[in-house]
C-alpha cells in the first residue's frame, strides 16, 4: 500500500478562524514561504487598494441616487483641481474652490443645525457603494428634520473640507461622510466624522468618527444608530471629540435601540 503524498501547503492551526474574517491570517506555508494561492489573493488585494484611490468618483450617480431618496444635494469641489493633486497636496484637499465658496452662499436652504457632507475621500468605491444605503438606514433613528438638512457632495474631499462648507453654511453639527483609506481587506471602507460647532482649523481631537462602514464590517443600521446617538448627545453636551465618548452600547442593552426622534430637543428654535 503505497502512502499519499504529503500535502505541499503546510497549514495553520488557525485556520479555522478564517471563516469568521477576511483578515490576513492563518495563511499556512510552503517550507520558508507563502503558499502561491496567498501570494496571488495579496497582489489581488493590493491592486483594488490602489484601483479604489485612483476611481473616479461618479458623483452625478450618486446625486441622482440621493435625489430618489428625498435629498436635496449640491455638488462642490476642494481646490485640488485633480486626483493625482489631491494625493499630492492634502492641504488643497481641505479647502472649498473659491467658485464653490460663492455657490454655497447663494444655495437657498434655510439654516440648519445639522448639515451632511458626503465627500470621496480616498476611496470614492466606499462612498459610491454604502453613502446612500447608510443615509436611507439613518432614517430609522432620526427624526423628521433630517430630511430638511442640507446635503453636500464634495469631490477630491478631505475631512477638514466640512469645516470649510460649514464656515458658509453656519451649522451647529456638520457631518461627514467619507471613503477611508483602503485596506488589503477593505478597499471601500466608509468612514463618518461628526463636529459641533465646526471652524477652519478644528482638529482631528473634535471629531468623533465611527469607521468601517460596510457590509463586512459596521453595518448600515447598527452605523445609524450610533451615528444618532451621538448626534443626539453632541446637541445635549455641547461637544464632540475626545470628551465625547461612544456609549451607545447602553442605550442598547437598555433595550431601545428602535427609540424614535432623537433630535427634538436638538431642533429646538434657539
Amino acid at each position: 500500500m503505497t502512502e499519499k503524498p504529503p500535502k505541499p501547503v503546510t497549514e495553520s492551526p488557525w485556520t479555522d478562524w478564517r471563516r469568521l474574517t477576511p483578515a490576513r491570517l492563518a495563511l499556512g506555508r510552503v517550507g520558508a514561504g507563502m503558499p502561491t494561492d496567498e501570494v496571488l489573493r495579496f497582489g489581488w488585494a493590493h491592486a483594488m487598494a490602489r484601483d479604489a484611490i485612483h476611481a473616479p468618483f461618479d458623483a452625478q450617480s450618486l446625486e441622482a441616487t440621493l435625489r430618489d431618496q428625498g435629498w436635496n444635494p449640491l455638488q462642490v469641489h476642494s481646490r485640488a483641481a485633480d486626483r493625482a493633486t489631491y494625493l499630492r497636496r492634502p492641504d488643497l484637499g481641505r479647502v472649498l474652490d473659491p467658485g464653490d465658496i460663492e455657490k454655497l452662499k447663494k444655495w437657498p436652504v434655510p439654516r440648519a443645525n445639522l448639515c451632511f457632507v458626503v465627500g470621496d475621500g480616498l476611496s470614492s468605491l466606499a462612498i459610491e457603494r454604502h453613502a446612500a444605503p447608510l443615509l436611507e438606514a439613518l432614517k430609522r433613528h432620526l427624526a423628521t428634520e433630517l430630511h430638511q438638512t442640507p446635503l453636500i457632495i464634495a469631490t477630491q474631499a478631505r475631512v477638514a473640507l466640512a469645516d470649510d462648507i460649514a464656515a458658509v453654511l453656519k451649522p451647529r453639527l456638520v457631518i461627514m461622510l467619507i471613503g477611508e483609506r483602503p485596506g488589503l481587506s477593505s478597499p471601500d471602507s466608509l468612514g463618518i466624522y461628526i463636529t459641533h460647532a465646526p471652524f477652519v482649523g478644528r482638529s482631528d481631537a473634535d471629531r468623533n468618527c465611527i469607521s468601517n462602514v460596510r457590509p463586512e464590517g459596521l453595518t448600515y443600521d447598527a452605523a445609524a444608530f450610533r451615528l444618532a446617538w451621538l448626534v443626539r448627545e453632541a446637541f445635549r453636551r455641547q461637544l464632540t471629540g475626545v470628551d465625547l465618548k461612544d456609549e451607545s452600547d447602553l442605550k442598547l442593552l437598555d433595550g431601545h435601540a428602535n427609540d424614535g426622534p432623537y433630535l427634538s430637543v436638538a431642533f429646538q428654535k434657539t
